[in-house]
């Protein structure tokens, strides 16, 4: 605190009364140089654009000092540089630092540490003092232009390199940085111009070179031209500097290497012409490759015949002669587009096409014709000269001249004439009046048509005139045609009506026929009360002779070889006891005169089921309590059977029972 106040007054100690008023005393403390002068920051950044004027300013720092500024040179500061010199200084009074140097190049040295003092006392000897860092960077500016290292560069590439194809790289260095070391290359020799192009690489700064046309060793093996480079932004300030120019430039060669290429075709594509009259094995034209690599190897000729599936053409395979295999016609096709392949013989991988394309011109080879079917009706109460027809007719030729027709009468006509209106068109005039249907109802007309071109061709085309019943005002009423058309259908109709009509029935007649067979099918299983030996053998029919699984057709042929107790082999019946079978008689009179009433019912029935199927009787039975109840296997004789069971066997075996018991009773009587 510099100045302290101080109240002062006079006071009788015994009584306290106050013997003197306040008095005010100020004190001033006078300042001595204890305190050095300190800076804002121990260190300062800055910065300063390189090649900058001498004098220009980098930055300000300012010390202060707590000493009295106001009672002697305690608190007046000045400064100074300690380092830093000579590149820059700083004033004394106020701590601007400038630059001192001109052309300070950052390329050279970019980063400076300046260190400056701050003295009290005026600087005077015995002062306080304090110090600060600055570190001051030259910021970049476009003063260096590019430069090539190398300026002269040799490439190679091959002659099929494609359009668009880098070949190499170049590269220009340039000591600045940022933006301003951004450039770009140009090719400024035309000889390099209308080959290659060059552009920048944006993250390398380098050269590409493109190719920019097609490249071909056989023409040019090598290329030379000039490449120069220059900064993308440019400062005025460094461009008319006395230093070397603000670019740079650098020799480019290119060696071009040879690549074995296909054939090439002299034109592409070809258009030639042929007439249509032109016959097999006529000439149609040439085409002509080279292989224009150095070794020059033959070439052969083909057609694709995808191109040519009528194979019209055909072509020499060594000089490339295109001829006729066919002969052409213009109004079938006017023009066949074919290719040609061209391939070296040495090496097959290199084939050629080339369109061909053959304009088929047209010769005078057709004749006209009616342009359309004309249906001409003649009233019958027609006058003399009145027209009834207009004709015209077309020409699938083309002339150069266009079409020209001539219209004429075969043969002179008393009932019709034609008069030739000179535009490819006729009018067919009566000659006479009263036509009548029952006299004649239709006429044939014969109308010559000739063309105008050479040769020239002519036809005769029928004009079919009908004649029919008209009013008073000329209106059609009816006409022998149209009467033909109601009266009934026509020939062909007929025999299409007709014959699906016996399509018909002899499908009807079919369905009938078989109809009446499945109705004459007599059925495998006969009625409960039927006591004939027609038992189903587990409902399954056999399946020929071939069918050994079912049953054993030889038990059938030889009953006595059957072995006992024999079941089927596909099949396992349900037995609810085993059984024995008695040997089979070998003479039964009933038991024949029954298979052969049989088998001669089968034989004379076209419905019947195959005789196999019946070869299942031997064994009926054979898994039921009754046993079998065929007589195939009976004794030998009737007399040894006991047939007193069948009563016991409930109504089923009634009537069985009642026939076998009352043939016993018979016999015993």
């Amino acid at each position: 605190m510099a100045i302290y106040t101080l109240h002062a007054k006079v006071v009788d100690k015994r009584t306290n009364k106050t013997l003197e008023a306040d008095t005010e005393f100020n004190i001033k403390i006078h300042d001595i140089n204890d305190n050095e002068p300190k800076f804002s920051k121990d260190i300062y950044f800055s910065s300063v654009p390189e090649m900058s004027d001498v004098g220009t300013s980098v930055i300000q720092v300012t010390a202060t000092d707590a000493d009295d500024q106001t009672y002697g040179n305690s608190a007046k500061l000045v400064y100074s540089i300690l380092q830093g010199q000579p590149y820059f200084s700083v004033d004394s009074d106020n701590g601007t630092i400038r630059t001192a140097l001109p052309n300070m190049d950052r390329e050279t040295k970019e980063n400076y540490q300046v260190v400056i003092q701050a003295k009290d006392m005026a600087g005077q000897m015995g002062g306080l003092s304090g110090t600060t860092t600055v570190s001051i960077t030259l910021s970049d500016e476009n003063d260096s232009p590019p430069r090539f290292a190398n300026h002269t560069f040799r490439l190679s590439t091959l002659e099929s390199a494609e359009v668009g194809a880098a070949i190499g790289r170049i590269k220009a260095n340039d000591a600045d940085v940022g933006r301003n070391a951004e450039m770009q290359y140009s090719i400024v020799d035309r000889d390099g111009q209308d080959i290659f192009t060059i552009i920048t690489d944006q993250n390398t700064q380098e050269g590409i070179i493109r190719v920019k046309k097609q490249l071909d060793y056989e023409r040019k093996k090598t290329f030379s031209f000039k490449v120069e480079v220059t900064n993308t932004y440019l400062d005025p300030r460094f461009m008319y500097s006395p230093n070397p120019p603000f670019k740079d430039d650098a020799m480019v060669r290119v060696t071009i290497e040879d690549v074995d290429e296909p054939p090439v075709f002299s034109r592409n594509p070809y258009i030639i012409e042929v007439h249509e009259d032109t016959a097999a094995g006529s000439f149609v034209g040439v085409v002509s490759a080279k292989d224009l690599d150095a070794d020059n190897n033959p070439v052969k000729y083909s057609i694709d015949r995808h191109t040519d599936l009528e194979r019209l053409f055909n072509i020499d395979s060594v000089n490339g002669t295109i001829t006729t295999l066919k002969a052409l016609d213009r109004e079938m096709s006017k023009w066949h587009n074919i290719s040609v392949v061209a391939t070296e013989i040495s090496n097959p991988r290199q084939t050629t096409r080339v369109p061909v394309f053959i304009r088929v011109l047209d010769v005078n080879d057709n004749a006209p014709e009616f342009a359309m079917y004309y249906e001409t009706f003649l009233c019958e109460n027609v006058k003399s000269g009145q027209l009834i027809q207009t004709i015209s007719a077309v020409d699938t030729d083309e002339p150069l001249v266009g079409h020209k027709f001539v219209f004429s009468m075969s043969f002179s006509n008393p009932n019709f004439t034609i008069i030739d209106n000179e535009d490819n068109t006729a009018r067919i005039i009566t000659r006479r009046g009263g036509f009548s249907q029952r006299e004649m109802n239709t006429y044939l007309l014969p109308v010559v048509i000739s063309d105008n071109d050479y040769p020239i061709q002519s036809s005769t085309s029928t004009l079919t005139v009908n004649v029919c019943a008209c009013d008073s005002r000329g209106n059609v009423q009816s006409c022998n045609t149209e009467a033909l058309l109601s009266a009934g259908l026509s020939t062909g109709a007929l025999v299409a009506i007709l014959l699906c009509v016996i399509i018909l029935l002899m499908i009807v007649v079919l369905f009938a026929a078989l109809r009446r067979q499945q109705r004459k099918k007599e059925p495998l299983i006969i009625s409960k009360e039927d006591v004939r030996d027609n038992v189903v053998s587990y409902n399954d029919e056999g399946g020929g002779e071939e069918d050994t699984q079912a049953f054993d057709i030889g038990t059938l042929r030889n009953p006595e070889v059957m072995d006992a107790n024999k079941l089927r082999r596909d099949i396992i019946p349900e037995m609810l006891f085993p059984f024995g079978r008695t040997s089979p008689i070998k003479d039964n009179a009933d038991v024949r005169d029954f298979i052969h009433g049989r088998l001669h019912e089968n034989d004379s029935d076209p419905t019947a089921p195959p005789y196999d199927s019946l070869a299942t009787y031997a064994y009926e039975g054979s898994g039921s309590l009754a046993e079998s109840l065929s007589s195939l296997e009976s004794g030998a004789t009737e007399g040894d059977q006991e047939y007193d069971y069948l009563s016991n066997w409930g109504p089923p075996f009634k009537k069985l029972a009642d026939m076998y018991i009352g043939k016993d009773t018979e016999r015993e009587t």
